[in-house]
């Protein structure tokens, strides 16, 4: 949306000139309780300067200033050199929270480098501009750097930082301080600098460096970035001094080392080999795949495989790894496919011991086991090599039969050849009947999501079924793309939409972090504008909340996102634990469970919110009845090129 044109900036001009002067004339009653009324009504006026105070203007520094003058021009300043080497490596966008202590490379960005590749992305919290990066780069396979102003723009950042590690997201962060005392000139600059400013984050990110010189920080940045994009990806991270960023660099050789990618690790050959033949053999083989696809490449060869061996394939969601539209994707069928298995192939599964064993409840007596005793399982990813202890992103221990590890997506071609080396005529007669019945239990799964969809249709609040069809019926002829997982909106668009195409779908937020879905989506629909697709988002209120300011971003850089609010009211997901609680402890359902978890009194207006914004919105809808017209409309709006958002009161899931 404008900011508003030359006239609307002559009327703010006018409305500050104007409380300007009747702020001085109040002061002025004040300060002179006996002055006339002509002389309070009167506007003040300033004085001109006096002689001596213009020719301050013209006189040369004495003093400090004199000393700093030889020093204050600088030619060539470090952070162009700086803006070189972030342009060397092709970074498109730089997300920003403004603070001086990366001032330097902020102006070098705006005025050596023309706002352009990289771009600045304005963005109101640390958290927001990490959230961006982070989904950017899922929807796009490239890396955005984030500047974090000192150690305050860390701590804001932390939280979507956390979420990228353990969704294995890359990104750059570039966290600026004062490094050297002697630089420190106010107290806020010591309060925001620190000797190690990246402990906060270190526990999840690959790797950080301090460069102490323009040459190192040459080397620093490349490695960053080849690090951050190597399998497993993530968050990498560099100090940023802010006299290296100020201080002249003019005769000084700087070498912009080439960025050379490291081929993503594949998996043993002779273990791939064994593993092909396992799968051969099965009487019942079943895949699954967490954060398997990063591009469409991956996509492709999970199909082909399973075609292969007609076998079905259970999709966790850390990526687009299947169409759901396919008669092999069976992940609403896991409860049925699990325990017929005779072996499982698991691609860089988040929780592949949960999956066999169904996971443990401290308060039920005995594990009910998915799988059957005698189950096979293999794994493949790239999970193992990159482990830290702090922060449990690695679910419970299971001991893989064979345990492969390699990069999921590149291993797929080597798997691929196995199975097909050691596929016999006999095995592949099998298919026919394979096929046949594995169709016919994925038709009969989607004729009963469509037959549960229809509970509750045209209830009002809209039920989450409802909200999910709707949405479809108006995006399914363009070329679109889904930015967030559905787990609260009980995976309805999984289980409805045709989702065949890589891009239509990013994943989850990885660690579960509240802010992620509203920050994540702009991110995306920053690739999709590229691409003319329609990034759709269905937006949880409480993720909302946390950061309602990237929807002010979405507005100001014109990133078209239709946002469909899922609008019920409150924390859901922690209400049904508080009911769990008081179920538990003999204490009845009635009321309590909303106390600390309901949006109420007063309700947040988000439609409203986004306006304020510059958001184009409409809602709140209590019914279904008008749902479509008004995402018909968003839809214009953001085919125009801006965001849009559509207020709905839901159901609870």
């Amino acid at each position: 949306m404008s900011d508003g044109g030359p006239e609307a900036g002559a009327n703010r001009r006018q409305f500050l000139k104007a409380a300007a002067a009747g702020s001085t004339a109040a002061g002025a009653m004040m300060l002179s309780p006996s002055a006339s009324a002509a002389e309070k009504a009167a506007p003040s006026k300033m004085a001109p300067p006096t002689p001596k105070q213009a020719a301050m203007e013209r006189q040369p520094p004495t003093g400090y200033n004199a000393e700093q003058l030889t020093e204050y021009f600088v030619e060539r300043p470090g952070s162009d050199i700086m803006v070189d080497i972030i342009k060397s490596v092709g970074i498109p966008y730089v997300a920003i929270n403004s603070g001086s202590s990366f001032r330097g490379l902020h102006e070098s960005i705006n005025n050596y480098g023309g706002n352009r590749a990289p771009e600045i992305i304005t963005c109101l919290h640390e958290e927001q501009a990490a959230g961006i990066a982070h989904g950017y780069a899922k929807a796009s396979g490239k890396l955005m750097a984030v500047l974090c102003h000192g150690t305050v723009g860390i701590q804001h950042a932390a939280m979507a930082v956390y979420n990228a590690y353990a969704d294995r997201a890359p990104m750059i962060i570039l966290a600026a301080h004062h490094g050297d005392a002697k630089d420190r000139l106010s107290q806020v600059h010591w309060a925001h600098s620190a000797q190690d400013p990246i402990s906060v984050i270190r526990d999840y990110i690959k790797w950080d460096d301090a460069p102490q010189s323009l040459p190192s920080f040459a080397e620093s940045f490349v490695r960053a970035v080849k690090i951050a994009m190597t399998p497993p990806m993530g968050p990498v991270a560099l100090v940023l001094d802010s006299h290296l960023q100020e201080e002249e660099a003019k005769g000084h050789e700087v070498h912009v080392p080439k960025l050379s990618r490291t081929t993503p690790p594949m998996g043993d050959t002779a273990s791939v080999k064994l593993a092909a033949q396992m799968l051969v053999a099965a009487q019942n083989p079943l895949l699954m795949a967490d954060r398997l696809a990063n591009t469409s490449a991956g996509m492709t060869q999970l199909v082909t495989l399973a075609e292969l061996l007609q076998a079905p394939v259970v999709d966790a969601g850390g990526r687009m790894n299947f169409p759901t539209d396919h008669y092999l994707n069976h992940s609403f069928l896991q409860r049925e496919v699990v325990p017929y298995a005779d072996v499982i192939v698991g691609f860089d599964m988040e929780d592949i011991a949960g999956v066999i064993t169904g996971g443990v409840d401290r308060n039920v007596p005995e594990a009910r086991r998915n799988a059957a005793d005698g189950v096979k399982v293999v794994t493949i990813g790239v999970n193992d090599l990159t482990m830290k202890s702090n922060f449990q992103t690695f679910n419970r221990y299971y001991p893989s039969d064979l345990s492969i590890a390699g990069d999921g997506e590149a291993t797929l071609t080597l798997l691929i050849e196995e199975v097909r080396r050691a596929m016999t005529p006999a095995r592949r007669n099998q298919n026919g009947a394979r096929k046949a019945k594995l169709a016919a239990a994925y038709q009969e799964m989607r004729r009963q999501a469509l037959e549960d969809a229809r509970y509750g249709w045209s209830g009002s609040p809209v039920s989450t079924a409802r909200l999910s069809m709707e949405l479809w019926s108006k995006i399914r002829s363009r070329d679109w793309a889904l930015t967030v997982d559905g787990m609260f909106q009980s995976f309805w668009p999984q289980r409805l939409w045709d989702i065949n195409k890589h891009h239509q779908y990013i994943g989850r937020s990885g660690a579960y972090g509240v802010g992620y879905g509203a920050a994540a989506s702009v991110g995306a629909a920053l690739e999709h504008r590229e691409h003319k697709s329609v990034a759709v988002n269905i937006q949880s209120d409480g993720d909302f909340m946390y950061v309602p300011g990237t929807f002010w971003t979405a507005a100001h850089h014109n990133i078209p996102l239709l946002t469909v609010m899922h609008n019920n009211g409150g924390y859901h997901q922690e209400t049904m634990h508080l009911q769990r609680m008081a179920s538990r402890r003999n204490r009845g359902l009635a009321g309590s469970a909303a106390v600390g978890n309901a949006f109420t009194g007063p309700s947040p207006d988000y439609a409203q919110i986004a306006k304020g914004m510059g958001v184009w919105s409409a809602g709140p809808f209590t019914g279904p009845d008008d749902l479509g017209a008004a995402i018909g409309k968003a839809l214009e709006v953001v085919a125009a090129g801006e965001p849009a958002l559509v207020d709905v009161v839901c159901q609870p899931r």
